[in-house]
């Protein structure tokens, strides 16, 4: 069985209040960065200008995808939302529910069948976890069947094209938002997995095709912007 480093991580700085080790992404394009764990326990004082606008777009009843330890599902409940919180690690769920999450659903958001959402939010490139570009088509057809008739989804991403000039490395033949990630804790390793960067030409591309109406509705000075999207009217 896979072990769940990145849950492990959180688990330690959440329940120990110390990290045995930093938390390291490995990424296919030759980095290896340290995570700093606490960006994941950031409540509304540190949240980027960003995540405030698109938590002040939420509408509704929300599913927050991938929640990790539940910073925005939190805020949102404050605030008087109703908001179920998708995870599929099992230690962030479990610390959800000690910080006080009220609706957690350990599951994969693809396998997700519960219907009538009002927004999907995706916070920190949560969009991601199409993993391709082929995945992204995916998850937006699947999007469709959760949302109510008045649904949107709400998510930010990154063109990520510098980074290859800064590591001097070649384009790759696929789509070079595509990135092959690994999580490592205390020498051990997670299992591999697939996210996504996408730049907005690509999206408004991949979306429109798909049909969706889009909004780019901020951008910030490292190249990330936040999008509203809705589908397209018949």
């Amino acid at each position: 069985m896979e072990r769940d480093v990145y849950g492990e991580a959180l688990y330690d700085y959440h329940v120990l209040r110390e990290l045995k080790d930093p938390l390291r992404l490995h990424s296919s394009y030759g980095d290896i960065e340290e995570m700093p764990v606490d960006i994941f326990f950031r409540d509304e004082t540190d949240f980027p200008e960003l995540e405030h606008i698109a938590l002040a777009l939420c509408d509704g009843h929300v599913l927050d995808v991938g929640a990790g330890v539940g910073s925005h599902a939190l805020y949102l409940q404050e605030k008087g939302f109703r908001v179920d919180a998708l995870e599929i690690s099992a230690s962030a769920c479990s610390i959800m529910e000690r910080r006080g999450v009220h609706h957690i659903i350990r599951d994969d958001f693809f396998a997700l069948q519960t219907a009538g959402y009002d927004t999907l939010l995706f916070l920190m490139n949560g969009i991601g976890l199409a993993g391709t570009t082929a995945g992204l088509r995916q998850l937006l057809r699947h999007s469709k069947n959760l949302l109510s008739d008045r649904g949107q989804l709400l998510f930010d991403s990154s063109d990520i094209s510098y980074l290859y000039e800064e590591y001097r490395i070649p384009l790759p033949d696929h789509y070079f938002g595509e990135i092959r990630f690994q999580y490592e804790y205390k020498g051990n390793f997670g299992k591999p997995f697939q996210w996504l960067y996408i730049d907005q030409q690509e999206l408004i591309k991949i979306a429109n095709e798909e049909g969706w109406v889009v909004q780019i509705l901020f951008e910030d000075d490292n190249d990330q912007y936040l999008v509203r999207m809705e589908p397209r009217k018949a």
